[in-house]
């Protein structure tokens, strides 16, 4: 019979938190401690626990407290158990289970997370869907990312011809692509498009990205397109973890699309990629509450992306 005993975070752990996220199967940026401490005191009620058996972390539950949940996580685009690489499945059936008692005997009512997508493993499998499952989790929504495989050969030949066109265009056109520190003017760019495209605001202020950008020097990088000396668009880039680069923000001035900017964007940062052996780029998603953007969903397929699932499961606890 396993043992498993979860022990709630505390400040002593930051260490031993940091370093199994780095050397984990599916830990990503966005589990980390680092990352999380960009969300001013305050804003979240940490509820992290780690999973011991014996004296061995087998894995981690990053996680907030809303409206009498838990969900993991509110301030980050995965969340979920964070594993070591050998878990079987009967270690992960036990410890999907135990992590739903412990949250009923803290007096929580529900448990909500969303899932690293699949291609963040090193070493890739289902464990966790299914027991999720087992245990009686329910999809709460199934969204799809865009993800490229940087493996797959010289970006031109994989592109559709569309991509392909355009992606010449830029290049007879002069556009230079080049990374940049002027978070600012991007945002400007990144915030006009939002607003008149979807009437929404970035995820995040243009302090708390340069906040984060400060937190991740060599993980953050913004790629800018360039038209002479003027920026026309950009790509911010997380570095997520060895094997994926997720592109966060992708962004272009409307009044100069007819330069194809971020056709030539891709090519380049599908080129860094791969150059510097990651596997996949994520392009982010072309659903939301599971509606399709079709248009979206057919750009970023034109640059040879597949969808991979991003999934939200939830459980009550009561």
């Amino acid at each position: 019979m396993h043992i498993m005993e979860i022990h709630k975070f505390t400040d002593k752990d930051s260490e031993l938190w940091e370093r199994f996220v780095a050397g984990s199967n599916n830990g990503t940026i966005f589990h980390t401690l680092k990352f999380l401490s960009y969300h001013p005191k305050g804003r979240f009620d940490n509820h992290h626990v780690l999973l011991r058996e014996k004296d061995n972390v087998i894995a981690l539950f990053p996680a907030v407290v809303h409206g009498g949940g838990i969900v993991s996580h509110r301030g980050a685009s995965y969340g979920g158990f964070v594993c070591r690489n050998d878990l079987g499945i009967h270690k992960t059936c036990l410890m999907v289970d135990q992590l739903a008692d412990h949250y009923k005997k803290e007096g929580f009512n529900s448990i909500t997370l969303t899932q690293t997508p699949l291609i963040y493993y090193r070493e890739p499998n289902q464990y966790l869907d299914f027991a999720l499952m087992k245990s009686g989790f329910r999809y709460v929504k199934r969204e799809i990312t865009a993800v490229i495989p940087l493996h797959a050969g010289e970006p031109l030949t994989m592109f559709h011809a569309d991509a392909r066109r355009s992606t010449k265009k830029a290049l007879r056109e002069g556009i230079e692509v080049r990374l940049s520190d002027d978070y600012p003017r991007f945002y400007q760019i990144l915030e006009h498009n939002l607003g008149m495209r979807h009437n929404v605001s970035p995820t995040h202020t243009l302090d708390e990205l340069k906040r984060l950008q400060r937190l991740f020097p060599e993980d953050i990088l913004l790629f800018a397109a360039y038209r002479k000396r003027k920026m026309i668009g950009g790509v911010v880039i997380f570095i997520c973890n060895p094997s994926v680069i997720l592109a966060f923000y992708i962004s272009h001035d409307q009044e100069y699309q007819i330069y194809r900017p971020v056709n030539l964007l891709f090519y380049e940062v599908i080129n860094w990629g791969r150059n510097r052996g990651f596997r996949y780029l994520d392009l982010g998603t072309f659903t939301l509450n599971m509606e399709p953007n079709w248009g979206l969903g057919r750009f970023k397929e034109n640059h040879n992306a597949r969808g991979f699932l991003r999934d939200t499961y939830e459980r009550s606890v009561l």
